[in-house]
């Protein structure tokens, strides 16, 4: 079979269900990519990094530009074979979830051949009797610096007369995409109205619709939720006179952080309403605000405009698709509050916030804030079992999956596991000819007796802030399915001090050279006498995600290569990674705590 009608069989960007569970080499959703809202394969399906599925047929067709260099260079399957290496251990070759009795079908021979990391090109074209001469394919340093600091964000605090009032110092952001588009989020706003600082990351799953609307949406539900009832009169009286708003956020956005125009008209209408609501629950008599009943009432708020905005529509076509695409699509969201020393953490889904403490010894030590929300959670799965009839108990948490098949417990959207069956039909029927056409809404998940199966309700943790609490990790879960939580706070705290903790290198049990030995100690000295390449905590730690070796340390040749990988095929490897560094000013968390 030639490379030609190998890469011809591409399938969907999201790597679409069919309604059998088969994966499909094509669907007939995925003919707009930004209209997509198939679902992705770690969020619904089969999680594709856990088969050995050859990479060509998993494949849109790739930039040629880049791809078939590769091809003529003899270099594709090096390539791909050491990127996606763990500890010498070739994914698509001895890893030990990738048995074929795993798969959904078993690889077509003729693909085989791609799939073999340690076997050079001569081998498969040698019955032609010519090969090419190998050469190097790599990003420079520049290039992979070019990459990596595309989407990174800073923000410092103001300072007034010469002092940081705030207990934050600023935030680093940062976002490395392998889904195309990228489906995460990122948000953060200073509340103007009342006092803190909202951060929050969004992983949006089956498109982006759902994670983009979120992004836009929730902070402005939460610090409604917040204003006490006079500003709300007030704002209610400027609407209805006409008169200028007074502001409630100041948003701190990257340039690609973009609002939908569109649709701001309806999202306002929507969050009038909800205000509108609060004032007449409210009669002024009370003056304490719970800020976490205000930041579960305001997910839950949100969560239902989505589905209450899908189901009556819209006259603009457009709008009418919109609201259909965000409700039928999803989103997990980790969002911080902010205000003096008390810290509030909601999450819903799986993206986590990790507290870097930094211990008399200089050393870190990580605090976990949030709980995930999927099967690996004990008490999620009791609670889904208890929220059921018991002839659910064993087809509501299957394979480890919501129904056995979406991976969070917890999301926005995703209205095929809250809405009746009834009501999804009629929504679709009645809906814009890309959504009746769409082979995923109208699927209808299996053993769908008792909905809603899913809720967007987070959990609230509360934390009072302390002077050894240096900084917040605020990450989708692209950075947590590759770095442990300690190494995460150990590599950001000794980039925010300039400090290393110098620990005996570790090898992992594996047979080091005396050259290999070398190798490592010389970079740990270079890179304790050289100033840090990256301007910004959130930069650093995807540079180390990415590029880690299996000693810890950044390998530049691997980082090139999973950089270098085409888009169509950086998702089997990694997610879309999004991260919100956030740094506290010990100075003045330890003046409240002197105050008190």
């Amino acid at each position: 079979m030639s490379i030609s009608a190998l890469l011809s069989m591409g399938r969907c960007c999201c790597r679409c269900c069919c309604p059998r569970g088969l994966w499909m080499l094509s669907a007939p959703c995925c003919d707009d990519r930004r209209m997509c809202v198939c679902p992705g394969p770690r969020r619904i399906g089969i999680p594709v990094r856990s088969s050995s599925l050859p990479l060509f047929s998993d494949a849109m067709p790739a930039p040629t530009q880049l791809f078939f260099p590769l091809v003529r260079n003899c270099e594709l399957s090096r390539i791909y074979g050491t990127a996606c290496y763990c500890h010498h251990k070739h994914l698509c070759c001895s890893s030990p979830y990738l048995s074929q009795s795993r798969l959904r079908y078993t690889p077509h021979p003729a693909y085989a051949t791609f799939c073999r990391p340690k076997e050079s090109w001569w081998q498969y074209t040698q019955g032609r009797r010519y090969a090419s001469t190998p050469q190097k394919f790599y990003l420079t340093p520049p290039q992979v610096n070019s990459i990596l600091k595309a989407n990174e964000y800073s923000f410092k605090v103001p300072e007034f007369d010469g002092k940081n009032v705030s207990s934050i110092l600023g935030f680093d952001s940062n976002q490395l995409p392998a889904n195309a588009p990228i489906e995460d989020r990122r948000s953060a706003a200073t509340c103007l109205q009342t006092r803190g600082m909202l951060l929050g990351v969004f992983d949006g799953h089956a498109g982006c619709a759902c994670s983009q609307a979120v992004s836009e949406r929730l902070f402005y539900y939460i610090a409604v939720s917040l204003l006490p009832h006079e500003t709300l009169l007030e704002i209610e009286n400027a609407v209805e006179s006409g008169r200028a708003l007074l502001p409630i956020l100041q948003w701190h956005k990257h340039p690609n952080d973009y609002f939908s125009k569109e649709a701001s008209k309806l999202y306002f209408n929507s969050l009038r309403t909800y205000w509108q609501e609060l004032i007449d629950l409210n009669t002024g008599e009370s003056t304490d605000i719970d800020v976490k009943e205000a930041l579960i009432n305001a997910f839950k708020r949100l969560d239902n405009d989505i589905s209450l905005e899908a189901q009556v529509g819209d006259p603009n076509s457009f709008l009418n698709y919109l609201v259909l695409r965000v409700a039928f699509s999803g989103a997990t969201a980790c969002v911080a509050h902010v205000d003096g020393v008390d810290l509030h953490v909601a999450n819903t889904g799986d993206s986590r916030a990790m507290l870097g403490v930094q211990e008399e010894d200089g050393s870190w030590s990580a605090v976990t804030l949030s709980n995930d929300h999927n099967a690996q959670n004990d008490r999620e799965v009791e609670r889904l079992k208890l929220e059921h009839p018991k002839g659910e108990a064993k087809s509501v948490v299957k394979q480890d999956r919501l129904l056995g098949l979406l991976m969070p417990f917890r999301a926005f959207g995703d209205v095929k596991f809250k809405w009746s069956i009834d009501l999804q039909k009629r929504v679709i029927e009645s809906g814009p000819d890309q959504l009746n056409d769409n082979e995923y809404t109208k699927f209808i998940p299996p053993n769908y007796h008792t909905p809603p199966y899913l809720t967007a309700e987070p959990e609230v943790t509360y934390h009072r802030l302390r002077p050894q609490d240096k900084f917040l990790v605020l990450a989708t879960d692209g950075l947590w399915e590759t770095m442990h939580r300690h190494d995460v706070v150990k590599i950001v705290g000794e980039y925010l001090t300039g400090m290393h903790h110098q620990q005996p290198i570790a090898v992992g049990g594996y047979k080091v050279t005396l050259g290999q030995m070398h190798g490592l100690l010389t970079e740990r000295r270079a890179k304790m006498s050289s100033v840090f390449e990256d301007q910004n905590a959130a930069t650093h730690l995807i540079r180390h995600a990415v590029g880690n070796n299996e000693f810890g340390a950044v390998d530049h040749e691997r980082l090139s290569k999973m950089l270098s990988l085409p888009e169509e095929l950086a998702r089997m490897y990694r997610d879309d990674i999004t991260i919100i560094v956030v740094q506290f000013n010990s100075h003045v968390v330890g003046a409240y705590q002197n105050q008190e």
